[in-house]
């Protein structure tokens, strides 16, 4: 089983720019065409949040037209810079949403790797949050199929990664959630948006990944009086693949045509 990850597309309304400097809109038509013309075709693509930059109707309408392109089935998960009702309302047609609530689902019946996506964002707050709340759903599904491989899906990590200038924004109370997935051999992965980059932490006894961005990446600073920065490195996503013999294998793919094959390796 193949799954897909893209993230942090942050879609403008037609014609605007991302920070009044990078085609955000355009870079996601680029991931969408390059999902669609790979080789292994990926079985499922989720998005990890920020799929719109200021949660605006109009916004969403562009990332809805974007991603009809997508020949294969797509599920979506609000990050902090999504409104969740504003969201709801865009994806109305996503069943597997729900339909009040955080935007928190399970699902099982797409291949043998369950998803688990955890809405942990906070409306009108940049941080995520593992409360009790969102601890006790996540107990409840983890627990409904706890032999079945798993794959966890958010999109703030729930960790500080040491940039300074975006741990204030990580999601909150990780300790809880580690706890919870522990007790949870099966979970394969636990995978992320938000970050803009590429990661991989050991977490409550699994590994968890973060997902570069489509669109941008933030620079990598790690002195404690670090600034906001961001470059305009090739666009990534990861390629998550099930396999029986091995479990779960993340490659980091670059979005974009390279030189090359070559006949060599």
């Amino acid at each position: 089983m193949l799954i897909a990850q893209i993230s942090d597309p942050h879609v403008k309304p037609r014609g605007v720019l991302y920070h009044e400097t990078v085609d955000s809109n355009a870079m996601l038509a680029k991931a969408v065409y390059h999902l669609n013309t790979m080789t292994a075709r990926p079985d499922l693509v989720i998005l990890s949040g920020d799929i719109v930059d200021k949660g605006t109707v109009g916004e969403y309408e562009m990332a809805r037209e974007i991603l009809r392109a997508l020949d294969m089935p797509l599920r979506v998960i609000p990050g902090n810079h999504d409104d969740r009702e504003t969201f709801r309302a865009a994806f109305a047609d996503h069943a597997y949403l729900p339909k009040s609530g955080p935007h928190s689902y399970t699902i099982g019946d797409m291949g043998p790797l369950r998803l688990v996506a955890l809405d942990v964002t906070v409306p009108g707050a940049a941080h995520g949050i593992i409360d009790e709340e969102r601890a006790g759903w996540l107990e409840q599904a983890l627990g409904e199929e706890p032999d079945r491989p798993t794959l966890i899906v958010m999109h703030q990590p729930p960790f500080d990664s040491g940039i300074p200038y975006m741990d204030p924004y990580s999601c909150r109370n990780g300790a809880r959630m580690a706890e919870i997935v522990a007790r949870y051999p099966k979970v394969e992965r636990i995978v992320c948006g938000h970050m803009h980059r590429a990661m991989q932490i050991r977490f409550g006894g699994t590994l968890l990944c973060t997902a570069p961005s489509t669109t941008t990446t933030f620079a990598l600073r790690l002195d404690a009086g670090a600034t906001d920065a961001t470059y305009l490195e090739p666009p990534a996503m990861l390629l998550h693949h099930w396999k029986p013999d091995t479990g779960l294998i993340t490659h980091h793919v670059m979005i974009g045509d390279y030189p090359g094959p070559f006949p060599f390796a």
